[in-house]
């Protein structure tokens, strides 16, 4: 079975004694490749110099994440357009807007997300979104630049409702699903249970939301067959199915070969 793990930051410090292992382990259980998305200027470097460590496993994104649009946002986002026009990448991100942790630079996330989508048009790549209790936020920058051609994308770690899934599904989008659906209270299986598989694609998020039975762990790629279990169970179909489908939705929105 072949897996993809379409979110993973595992360029970050939580993987600098093994990331090597850790990549070496992923492949063992079947995923590759990993995209990895960018969050701001400081993450640049490690990302692609892991890419360039790993370049038939790991995949690049390049985006300003919403917690890292601070006063600096402008200069932040010529840099990440100057990287755009350098080298090759998957995708734009991950982009968005973040009302959780603060709210502070609501204004400029907005900006930020608006100029990136154009960026996203004007490099012909998807985007990806990071939306956390920001939903009708996105939906709003969404419908504010949106043009007569679909977008093309997918809304990371989603976590609404099954109309709010149906609603981005309908712009154009694919719902990223990651270590979330496992968690004892989540809703998340119940919104999956209803949507097809072409909509969907697996990620873990990794070194964060680790899946059960991994909790309290740091997360890692080859833990995507524990979310991918979990959506054959809610959906009553093999895991073989699971990973055959989703790995077409991702080779196709992502154009990886």
């Amino acid at each position: 079975m072949e897996f993809i793990d379409t979110h993973t930051h595992l360029f970050l410090s939580d993987f600098e004694e093994d990331c090597s292992v850790v990549i070496a382990r992923a492949i063992a259980a079947g995923v590759s490749p990993m995209l990895l998305p960018n969050i701001d200027k400081e993450t640049i470097a490690p990302m692609l110099a892991m890419c360039n460590s790993f370049p038939a496993n790991c995949f690049p994104m390049m985006g300003l994440h919403p917690t890292s649009v601070k006063e600096d946002y402008k200069e932040q986002l010529e840099i990440i357009e100057s990287q755009l026009q350098k080298h090759k990448f998957v995708a734009v991100g991950e982009v968005g807007i973040d009302l959780y942790w603060d709210k502070t630079f609501f204004q400029q996330q907005c900006e930020a997300f608006a100029y990136q989508i154009e960026l996203a048009r004007k490099f012909s790549l998807p985007l990806v979104i990071h939306c956390r209790e920001s939903f009708d936020e996105i939906l709003d920058v969404l419908r504010a630049n949106k043009n007569n051609t679909l977008y093309s994308g997918v809304f990371h770690s989603f976590s609404g409702t099954i109309e709010q899934a149906c609603e981005v599904i309908q712009m154009g989008f694919k719902i990223g699903i990651n270590g979330t659906i496992t968690f004892k209270n989540s809703k998340l299986g119940d919104v999956v249970r209803e949507l097809d598989m072409e909509h969907l694609l697996l990620e873990t998020d990794s070194p964060f939301l680790t899946p059960v039975p991994k909790r309290g762990q740091r997360n890692e790629s080859s833990y995507i067959q524990y979310v991918a279990q979990k959506i054959a169970d809610v959906k009553e179909v093999s895991l073989e199915e699971v990973a055959r489908v989703t790995t077409s939705n991702a080779k196709s929105l992502f154009n990886l070969d």
